[in-house]
């Protein structure tokens, strides 16, 4: 991979909990980071994969590598939420991450 293919901007957002106004806790999302990131959908092979089980709305990003990133984290891109259901440690190097996310519904 090489970095130039690195230009959409994304935001890294993890659940934490906080305490409201009226001294509820509540859960929100928090910005944890914002990184370059390389964007595809799945295509061939996989996106036959991800229609066998209801997954086609999965997108692939493309991060060097950061130690810390886990899935029960979230990927805001273009003010669309994805759910991440996998990382991959490309080739084990610590260079470059693949990771794998489902978008999130709206309701409403």
């Amino acid at each position: 991979m090489r970095t130039e293919e690195l230009r959409h901007k994304i935001t890294l957002q993890k659940l934490t909990t906080s305490t409201n106004e009226n001294g509820f806790e509540e859960e929100v999302w928090e910005d944890y980071l914002a990184v370059w990131a390389s964007v595809s959908n799945l295509y061939g092979r996989e996106y036959f994969g991800a229609a066998a089980v209801q997954a086609e709305k999965t997108v692939k990003f493309a991060i060097r590598y950061l130690a810390g990133i886990s899935s029960d984290m979230r990927i805001l891109f273009e003010g669309i939420k994805y759910n991440i259901t996998s990382i991959d440690n490309i080739k084990y190097r610590n260079r470059y991450m693949e990771i794998k996310a489902l978008e999130v519904e709206s309701s409403g």
